[in-house]
This record gives C-alpha cells, sequence and structure tokens, in this order.
C-alpha cells in the first residue's frame, strides 16, 4: 500500500488480477492457459499503475488466482462441489471462494478440496488480505482525522456478457460502476465517479449487469464512513480477449484511466 494521494483518502483495491498459484493447486496446474486465463482479470494492477504511481494512491494488488481463492467472495460461498462437507447444495456457488467452473462453463475443479486445505487458504490469503486493507483504511483515516473513507474496487469484465451472466449474449459499455443500486456509496461520490468516466468519453452503465461484489458489500458502508464503487473495465479496450494479450490501446486507456482518476483526487482534495 502506498501513501495516500494528494492529501485524500482515496484508496483502491485489485482483487482478481493476481495470477500465481497457490503450490497445493495442483488440479489449476494441469489446466491450459486459455482456461485458466478466462476469469482473471488480466493486467488491470497494470492499467491503474500510472495512477497509483502519480496520484500516490494506496492500493492492495491481490497476487493469488481467483480460481484458487476468490477474495471478492465471503469463506462461506462454497458448497459440496468445492469444499467436502460443505451444507451448501450442489451448484450454489459454482464461482464461489474456490471457483468449479469458469463462466464459460469450463470444468477447473474436478472434486471438492479437504475442509482442511480450504480453511489454510483462508487463513493464508483471504484474512492476510481483508486484514492488510482494514489496516491501511484505519491508517488512511487517522492521517486524515476520521473523514470518509472513498473506495475503488476495479475489476475488467468480457466484453459481451457470457451464460454465466445476466446479459448473456449482449454488447457491453465500456466501463461498468456498480454501488449496490444507490447503498455502498453517496450519490454525491457515485456521480462524481460517473461524471469523470463519461467526460473522458466512455460509455457507461450503472449497476448492470453487476451490482457489486463482496468487497463492496463487505466496505461500502457511507453512513459509517466508507464509500466503494466498483469499477468494471471492458476488456476489448486494452487486450484481445482471444488471446488474453494486449494490444496496441493498452497505453492509451491507461493514459485515459490517468485522467480520469485526477479530477476525482482534485474533488476529494476540495472537500
Amino acid at each position: 500500500m502506498g501513501e495516500s494521494c494528494l492529501g485524500v483518502p482515496l484508496v483502491l483495491t485489485i482483487p482478481h488480477s493476481g495470477e500465481v498459484l497457490p503450490p497445493d493447486a495442483t488440479w489449476l496446474r494441469a489446466l491450459s492457459p486459455e482456461v485458466l486465463l478466462t476469469d482473471v482479470d488480466r493486467f488491470v494492477d497494470q492499467l491503474y499503475a500510472r495512477a497509483i504511481t502519480e496520484y500516490q494512491l494506496s492500493a492492495l494488488v491481490a497476487k493469488v488466482h481467483r480460481y484458487a481463492v476468490d477474495l471478492n467472495r465471503y469463506p462461506e460461498d462454497v458448497d459440496r462441489d468445492s469444499v467436502v462437507g460443505s451444507l451448501n447444495p450442489s451448484g450454489k456457488f459454482p464461482k464461489g471462494f474456490q471457483w468449479v467452473s469458469t463462466t464459460k462453463g469450463a470444468k477447473v475443479l474436478p472434486m471438492p478440496i479437504s475442509r482442511e486445505l480450504h480453511e489454510h487458504w483462508v487463513r493464508e490469503y483471504h484474512d492476510r488480505f481483508h486484514a492488510q486493507f482494514a489496516a491501511e483504511v484505519e491508517r488512511v483515516r487517522a492521517a486524515f482525522m476520521g473523514r470518509s473513507i472513498y473506495h475503488l474496487d476495479c475489476h475488467s469484465m468480457p466484453s459481451r456478457g457470457t451464460g454465466a451472466h445476466t446479459d448473456a449474449g449482449a454488447e457491453r459499455p465500456n466501463v461498468v460502476l456498480s454501488d449496490l443500486n444507490g447503498t455502498s456509496a453517496s450519490p454525491e461520490f457515485m456521480n462524481l465517479v460517473c461524471r469523470v468516466f463519461r467526460e473522458e468519453g466512455f460509455s457507461i452503465a450503472r449497476n448492470h449487469p453487476y451490482q457489486g461484489g463482496r468487497i463492496t458489500q463487505r466496505y461500502g458502508h457511507p453512513a459509517e464512513g466508507h464509500e466503494t464503487v466498483q469499477v468494471e473495465l471492458n476488456r476489448a479496450l486494452y487486450m484481445d480477449e482471444q488471446t488474453r494479450e494486449k494490444t496496441a490501446d493498452f497505453a492509451v486507456i491507461q493514459e485515459r484511466l490517468l485522467r480520469c482518476l485526477a479530477p476525482i483526487v482534485q474533488a476529494l482534495k476540495d472537500l
């Protein structure tokens, strides 16, 4: 985590760009790169890297692969297909804390993992990530004498909805911004984020097809001084969705994100 940006309490989380496989996730090591990268928010950490550096943003970037441990889920988001002994029925959480199948339907977990391994990963990855973020939030809050924390949870999305999404087959806008339908952030902060993306020329949607994940749900409580907006960036803007490699537009999108964050930083500084 870095220092707070330009005197404002703005923090970023990037929970799904990690590609590190835990040593004991042997079943994932057997997957092809095409399958393994299906749902990774590849390069999102790099897209925001210039803004993080230039504005000295406080940012937490996860390294672990989401198929092993999805840090935007609760540890309880498992079922009989993913963890031995789970009380949740088969099919309840196919894309839960441990993923069973990709959003394109490919199987990634051939059999449930042991309760012991699940609990080990909860301690090793989930608890450490969220403890580090909670500590940083408190550090920033203390530095700004109890002011509200403003938080962007940064992700990427397929350019078209898959069979696992409510908008299956639909072409998506450049950016989807989510605040749990008006509950995880104040209207002022949500409108600010929407405005800067629009002014930069991005097409946007609000709370569709994503309303916000567990991180948004867990931390976004404006009445308690923590405002969270989830940002989903269309992958076709900066990568080839088939090869999963950067396109020539990557640097352009990185620059546009830099410009998007500048007025957010300034607006929070002026509060």
